[in-house]
């Protein structure tokens, strides 16, 4: 058993003592991601946006690609935004989507509106 632990500058370094990302045995856990520099402003598709360019940083930092991934969460502030949040989500796995859940929770990191992680495996 191989325990990677996967760091790219193209997405923002962790916040607290936990990696961007761990990849053991061809699988990727990838850590929650958030738009901490978009949040106040509101827009929710240029903060999910920016979550899943980060995720496919980390992604390619570990050799993979969104095609690789298999199940993703989503912990959203509001869940009235649930639609725009799919919406940008969607441009991202147009074919074989990953499983998922949505979980709408009282309070994010640094106040953002949205965060997501996701599994990958090669």
């Amino acid at each position: 058993m191989s325990k990677q632990i996967v760091y790219t500058d193209e997405a923002p370094a962790p916040i607290g003592p936990y990696s961007q990302a761990v990849k053991i045995n061809g699988t990727l856990f990838v850590s929650g991601q958030v738009a901490i520099e978009l949040a106040p402003n509101g827009d929710i598709q240029a903060e999910t946006q920016k979550v899943m360019e980060n995720i496919g940083a980390i992604l390619k930092a570990a050799d993979m690609n969104y095609a690789d991934v298999v199940k993703s969460s989503i912990f959203v502030k509001d869940m009235n935004n649930f639609a725009a949040i799919n919406e940008v989500y969607g441009r991202f796995f147009t074919e074989n989507p990953p499983a998922r859940e949505t979980v709408e929770v009282a309070r994010l990191p640094k106040d953002v509106n949205v965060e997501i992680s996701v599994i990958a495996i090669q």
